[in-house]
């Protein structure tokens, strides 16, 4: 899938909306989708999401429907999967088709490492609840994750993405042209790393000290520019004073904002989502408090981004 900028985008600003008025697409370039032959694909919005049926992903698969599935990924940035009945090990199994799962360094684990167990309720209250994209203090952060629902509340508990490739399109040209030259560093130890007593803390900073990706990158897959800072682990723009970076940083944390960028999905048991880390940021709401939502989540080692 490559991506191609065939045509000048349109742009219709109707001078009260933060969000220019324009036209969406899954890729940014306004072209129909090739169809899918093994699976039903229903979007879920013009531009981010869709529902996948017709698979089991308990079964294994081939290397023709594992390549189907990818290019629906790199299209719609996140896919859903409904009654889905998977073990942890089939979890981990189903992420070694798009590389090699990782062990997280500070989430509790299900049955086996490389399976994450997020357990929330009385005892345990939601802090997911922020826009953010996993484990960008990684020097080379996670391609995408897989999140299955175990158990969720009756109401409430529904997760939701954006799209960082619109939310880039959407920009001002002259604040893309300003963010194209600009670095960030993204740093664990404001989120995780208040749960560290100081001796872990000064091992884990020493294990995965702060680094710098650009504030714009690259897909490596699609070619598209996408917006990469996220409220959760991005400190601070390197070069900018301090109140700059902070307000130009809030700017753009508010992108992911829009509903125009996102999809909502309403969890089931047996719900499976598969998002691209690369292209989008996520948000699970905090809604459900005191019930209990226990979910399970792999995470794809992925490539430094550029």
């Amino acid at each position: 899938m490559t991506h191609a900028q065939t045509l000048p985008r349109p742009v219709f600003d109707n001078g009260i909306s933060a969000v220019p008025v324009r036209e969406l697409s899954p890729t940014g370039d306004f072209e129909e989708s090739a169809p899918y032959r093994l699976f039903g694909l229903t979007p879920c919005t013009p531009v981010i999401g869709a529902e996948i049926s017709g698979v089991d992903l308990g079964a294994p698969l081939t290397a023709e429907l594992h390549a189907e599935l990818h290019r629906a990924l790199l299209e719609w940035k996140v896919l859903f999967f409904r009654d889905q009945d998977l073990t942890a090990r089939q979890h981990r199994d189903l992420a070694r088709w798009w590389g090699t799962p990782e062990v997280h360094p500070f989430l509790p684990k299900a049955d086996v490492p490389e399976v994450v167990r997020l357990s929330r309720g009385a005892d345990s209250p939601a802090v997911e609840n922020v826009w953010h994209s996993d484990a960008s203090f990684e020097t080379t952060p996670p391609m995408g994750s897989i999140l299955r629902a175990v158990r969720v509340p009756d109401v409430g508990g529904d997760t939701l993405w954006s799209d960082m490739g619109a939310a880039y399109d959407g920009l001002p040209a002259d604040t893309r042209k300003r963010l194209d030259t600009l670095a960030a560093v993204h740093d664990f130890t404001r989120t995780f790393g208040s749960q560290l007593s100081a001796d872990e803390l000064a091992r884990q900073q020493r294990k995965y000290p702060a680094v710098t990706h650009p504030v714009i990158r690259t897909h490596p897959e699609t070619g598209r520019r996408l917006l990469y800072v996220n409220r959760i682990f991005t400190s601070h723009i390197v070069g900018l004073p301090d109140a700059e970076s902070r307000d130009l940083l809030a700017y753009l944390y508010d992108q992911a904002r829009h509903p125009e960028y996102q999809v909502r999905l309403h969890w089931r048991p047996g719900t499976v989502a598969f998002w691209d880390n690369r292209a989008t940021q996520h948000y699970a709401s905090a809604d459900y408090y005191p019930h209990p939502r226990v979910m399970e989540r792999v995470t794809i080692v992925g490539d430094r981004p550029i």
